[in-house]
């Protein structure tokens, strides 16, 4: 709408608001003219608005959803989250009305470039992501798109007593969606036994882009409703053009398309044909989003296996173990699996040599599962396997990994792959674009062969894993994407391979589709009467051209939008030592960022800690994977450096990273997003007002140093209604209970009580350092004893040191110029020319010497004292594997629930506690697995306090409601104690050194002592 001055007027600026478009206009303040339109999307949006679609076009949000896991970036107009089927109905008339593309999206997990385009996205996963009916008597399960196919596996087998299951279980499972398995036609681990996920489609509903409601089914196609007259037109239309197009090609399909399993590349026109019974639910899987928008299916279930067991074999190369797949496939296995030792070496550098459990010899393995009804017929068909794979003569060496942690460890080193080939432990970079070839399995070795061959031609290298029992490989190639020359040779590299694969009966792909990645080639692979029939399919569907645009048919050139293209070369000066990490001419910040190649694992809502952000809001900004990709636009979009740092786009994303740690480990990529939190803070509040909170929270250390004075004053003065106005006053909530401080003399009587003396002397050989850090002094001291007594016990000569700080707090707050002193300081404290173990008791302040001395040190000495610390748990391990026992005198629980804390299991690991706490007596271990929410000053701001106890209930409040109220609780992290206590008051959160304690003045219950009593909060929250 206009004015006379021929100028729009907005005359609802509450609609923009809700699309967040309030900074895509701007308005004259007088009359309301629109004086500039920044988003072409604003008109779309605000009709979306109007239809009650939630709809975001901020340029943070198109950030997140420009990538996928591909190589590719294209920005979109606007992201939709439909809530239900008439949300979609609504997007697609008002997209169609302004002729804006529609891109369909799950998990955003697609390595092809599926899942991103240039007009409205519409994200799935936020929503409609509902199991709706388990029927087991037919056999289905009728679900939403947006469901998670793991979530959807647990709910089958919850639903029917794990009689059944859902089948595809691609790599992604935990955060790929069934609406994106339908897009691509999704395969997985299991797909020997089980096939792709077109093989478990009964009923697809779908929108199409002029409107109508449609359901293809094993049979043919329906109108969704059948009082919907159009859609029953249209249904029937429809229906006789693919008839025709199928009659017109019978020949031609039957010898061009479904000649091998995992044939996924092109349209799966084959199920038109007669004797495929027109399947049509079967044709739209692996449409890509081309055909239409998948609202709704009903998939199919099979029966749950009884038993199962994992067999891995060892071979010298990934061709040896290929030749043996025809005498696997003998064996009837659900499931033939392989990866390279590049995968294997990658995971041990960043996960610790125990992450990979009983891997035979060899430098490729191939993981086969074996199934069947009894255990001891199946462990007999292992036994044949391996014999028979013996005499083949190839096998280095096999075993059955019978023991469920084994087969958990092997399985992630194969689900891994994509994300841990990305940065190899060897150095350099590897990316998708050949990832997803296919040849029948008899032909895979010499498919490798010659594939190695042109690799090394093009002086290109290929890290290798896949579907070995599908014949389909997922290869990772080490293409320089960033400059011209390496983008022709990537370019030059696809071409001559897809020959490669096609001379060897092929497909370009075998499950993750054609996207922006393969479409090109298309050609190579199948005939121009093939290729007409493919348009003239996609025409029949969407004939106004809007869904999924510059894929499959008329596609965009296979380098057009690469993602590291166009990123301008400039330095990103930081305080964080990001080199090592680095390759050759790229910026050690931009090379950091760069490090998420979108896999999603932070999407997960269950294995690992990370990302506990997103477990609590679903939200794609408050992912590790959401706030990279703003990180990337930072450095790719930014006029300047000084206004790159100043992003409030990279403010906002990461306001809610909780700075755990957990995606520096659980991240396949590596990506730590806690260091670049810091560092990015630290650049963005130069010469502006910090929160309240960076000063009170952020400056802790040296608040305690006052407080530990005059104990007994401040923790009365806090115990009043004065203690919520000081606690406001500092960006705190008053939400929760503030801790006791304890006095400064405090830890120093419990040292002295436990024997232990001052720090200086040389040593023996078996003398530690126990470092007392800030924390324990200031409101655990009774933990500082008990650590010297549980380190004397196991042997230790003890030695105290407390006269540093590790700067956590400055860490966390992006305050490094004073982290960086603290840090300096406490190297020089703490380098006594010895290599004796310096053994740390909160394991937040031992990950920050562990791992942030000597990034933000750059000395040697920094990194001497770096390598010699433990924390407390990951030392006293190594004592239990050294030969001590515990000997703990206080009664030992039978249950404890183990919050282990973030930072110990990013930098030390995860199994440590647990297998001390089983040693010592404990039967029962509950693992809370996950962050507590608390994660340092992040609980304790006024702004995240709801967030942090929305985080508490992924894991650590179930947890603590399942189990037994004399059950222990373990919390070695003071934050963590802190959420406990917030939790469940009567029941104190305990270190570790105090089950152990072998002076027995701690209890390990509910009912505390005085020492216990200290740590408790100076009141409840009102």
């Amino acid at each position: 709408m206009t004015d006379s001055a021929d100028r729009p007027v907005l005359h609802d600026p509450e609609l923009l608001q809700q699309g967040n478009l309030i900074n895509d206009v701007r308005v004259d303040a007088d009359d309301g003219a629109v004086l500039e339109v920044r988003n072409p999307a604003t008109a779309l949006l605000r009709e979306l608005a109007e239809a009650g679609v939630p709809v975001d076009a901020s340029p943070r949000r198109r950030s997140e959803y420009s990538y996928d896991a591909s190589n590719y970036r294209v920005e979109p107009l606007a992201v939709a989250f439909p809530r239900t089927v008439d949300d979609v109905v609504a997007a697609v008339a008002a997209c169609r009305a302004s002729g804006t593309p529609v891109i369909a999206r799950g998990g955003g997990t697609s390595m092809a470039g599926n899942a991103v385009g240039p007009g409205l996205v519409l994200d799935f996963s936020r929503h409609m992501d509902r199991v709706l009916v388990t029927d087991e008597e037919a056999g289905t399960v009728d679900v939403e798109p947006g469901v998670v196919l793991a979530a959807l596996s647990r709910e089958v087998e919850r639903a029917t007593d794990s009689r059944c299951t859902f089948a595809p279980d691609p790599s992604s499972k935990n955060r790929a969606t069934v609406g994106g398995a339908i897009g691509n036609d999704a395969c997985g681990n299991h797909s020997v036994r089980y096939g792709r996920t077109s093989d478990h489609v009964a009923e697809i509903d779908l929108v199409t882009s002029d409107g109508a409601r449609l359901t293809a089914t094993e049979t043919g196609l329906r109108a969704t409703d059948p009082a919907d007259s159009f859609s029953v037109t249209r249904a029937e239309a429809l229906t006789a053009s693919l008839a025709r197009l199928a009659q017109e090609n019978l020949s031609t399909f039957r010898l061009e398309l479904g000649r091998i399993p995992r044939q996924v590349s092109g349209y799966h026109l084959e199920n038109l044909l007669p004797e495929k019974k027109f399947n049509i639910a079967r044709a739209v899987v692996g449409s890509e989003g081309t055909w239409a928008v998948v609202v709704g299916a009903r998939m199919k279930l099979v029966p749950k296996p009884a038993s199962a067991l994992l067999v891995c074999l060892g071979y010298e190369d990934v061709v040896d173990a290929a030749r043996d797949i025809p005498t696997i496939l003998e064996f009837s296995p659900a499931a033939v699996e392989g990866t390279d030792e590049a995968i294997v070496a990658t995971m041990r550098h960043r996960r610790g040599s125990d992450s990979v459990l009983g891997l035979p010899e060899g430098r490729a393995w191939l993981f086969v599962d074996l199934d069947g009804d009894a255990p001891a017929s199946v462990r007999a068909q292992a036994d044949r396997l391996l014999a028979r794979l013996a005499e083949n003569g190839r096998l280095v060496q096999g075993r059955a990994a019978a023991d469920p942690a084994e087969r958990a460890s092997l399985w992630r080193v194969r689900e891994d792959g994509a994300g841990l080939s990305s940065r190899l432990a060897s150095g350099g970079e590897s990316w998708p674009g050949w990832e997803d070839s296919a040849v029948a399995p008899e032909r895979l070795a010499d498919y490798l062969a010659d594939l190695r061959e042109l690799l090394a031609e093009h002086g290109l290298a290929g890290v290798m894993y896949g579907h070995f029992g599908a014949g389909c490989m997922h290869i990772r190639i080490t293409y320089d994407l960033r400059s011209e020359e390496g983008r022709e040779v990537f370019r030059t590299f696809t071409r001559r391979a897809a020959e490669l694969v096609v001379r060897h009966g092929g497909s370009l792909s075998g499950e993750h589709g054609d996207g922006r990645a393969r479409s090109e080639l298309l050609p190579l692979m199948y005939s121009p009467e093939v290729m007409a029939a493919f348009s003239e399919c996609r025409r029949l569907w969407d004939p106004v051209g809007i869904l999924n645009p510059g894929s499959m048919t008329d596609p965009d050139p296979m380098d057009a939008h690469l993602a590291l293209a166009g990123v301008p070369e400039r330095e990103w000066r930081t305080s964080f030592d990001l080199r090592p990490a680095a390759s050759a001419g790229t910026d050690p910040w931009v090379h950091a960022v760069q490090g998420c190649i979108g896999v999603g694992r932070c999407r997960a809502d269950s294995g690992g800690v990370m990302c506990p952000s997103y477990r609590a809001t679903r939200d794609e900004k408050d992912s590790t994977r959401g706030r990279a990709r703003v990180l990337q636009d930072m450095v790719r979009g930014a006029r300047t450096v000084e206004e790159g740092w100043r992003s409030e786009e990279v403010r906002e994303v990461l306001d809610l990273c909780l700075a755990c740690k957990a995606c520096s480990t659980d991240c396949p990529a590596g990506v730590d997003m806690a260091t670049y939190k810091s560092e990015f803070f630290d650049h963005y509040y130069r010469g502006r007002l910090r929160p309240l909170s960076h000063f009170s929270l952020g400056w802790l250390p040296r608040w305690l140093k006052l407080t530990g004075r005059l104990p007994g004053v401040v923790n009365a003065v806090l115990a009043t209604p004065l203690g919520k106005v000081a606690a406001a006053a500092g960006g705190v909530t008053t939400k929760r209970a503030l801790p006791r401080f304890a006095g400064a003399r405090e830890w120093r009587r419990e040292i002295a009580d436990a024997g232990a003396r001052t720090a200086g002397g040389a040593g023996g050989e078996d003398s530690v350092v126990l470092f007392v850090d800030t924390f324990t002094r200031g409101f655990r001291p009774e933990v500082a004893g008990a650590a010297a007594r549980v380190l004397a016990d196991a042997g230790n000569t003890v030695e105290c040191s407390a006269d540093a700080c590790c700067g956590l707090t400055w860490i966390s707050t992006g305050q490094l110029g004073t982290a960086k002193r603290l840090l300096s300081q406490a190297a020089e404290v703490l380098d006594d020319s010895t290599d004796r173990p310096i053994v740390v008791v909160e394991p937040s302040c031992a990950a920050a010497l562990r791992k942030d001395l000597p990034e933000l040190v750059h000395t040697e000495q920094a990194q001497r004292v770096a390598a010699r610390v433990r924390s407390f748990a990951a030392h006293v391990a190594d004592r239990l594997s050294a030969g001590w026992e515990p000997s703990p005198a206080g009664p030992v629980p039978e249950q404890a629930v183990l919050q282990t804390h973030c930072h110990e299991y990013s930098v030390f690991g995860a199994a440590a506690q647990r297998t001390v706490l089983e040693a010592a007596g404990v039967r029962n271990v509950v693992d809370a697995d996950g962050c507590c929410g608390v994660a340092g000053n992040f609980g304790f701001e006024a702004n995240h306090y709801d967030v942090s106890m929305q985080v508490a209930e992924n894991a650590l409040a179930p947890a603590l409601r399942a189990t037994d109220h004399d059950a222990a609780v373990l919390t070695d992290g003071f934050s963590c104690a802190r959420q406990v206590d917030q939790l469940d008051p009567s029941r104190p959160g305990l270190h570790l050194a105090q089950v152990l304690d072998p002076d027995g003045t701690t209890a390990v219950g509910p009912t505390t002592t005085t020492r216990d009593r200290r740590t408790k909060g100076t009141e409840r929250p009102s």
